[in-house]
């Protein structure tokens, strides 16, 4: 089961990506149950993720290129609240 924008840290992906990329489309999925029992499982509830975002702040970029970009933005989160992080981001018409 997958949640969008539910829970403290995905608003906190959503606005942290909001603000950095001014997105056209934006989802934030919490795929943590999908990991229980897992390792980085730490029973928030809250620690894998995958980011679908379409910004046009994306179009010339390489993929590792739009990665780093959802990364920077994303800082301290990546380090001291989220164990996974899967990230599909593109430019508009992609």
């Amino acid at each position: 089961m997958t949640d969008t924008f539910t829970g403290p840290v995905a608003r906190e992906i959503a606005e942290r990506l909001t603000g950095a990329l001014s997105p056209l489309s934006l989802n934030v999925l919490n795929d943590s149950e999908k990991h229980r029992g897992h390792g980085g499982y730490d029973g928030s509830g809250e620690s894998h993720f995958t980011v679908e975002v379409v910004a046009q702040a994306f179009a010339g970029m390489s993929r590792l290129e739009r990665q780093r970009a959802v990364n920077a933005a994303l800082g301290d989160l990546l380090r001291d609240r989220i164990h996974a992080l899967a990230i599909r981001a593109k430019a508009p018409g992609e």
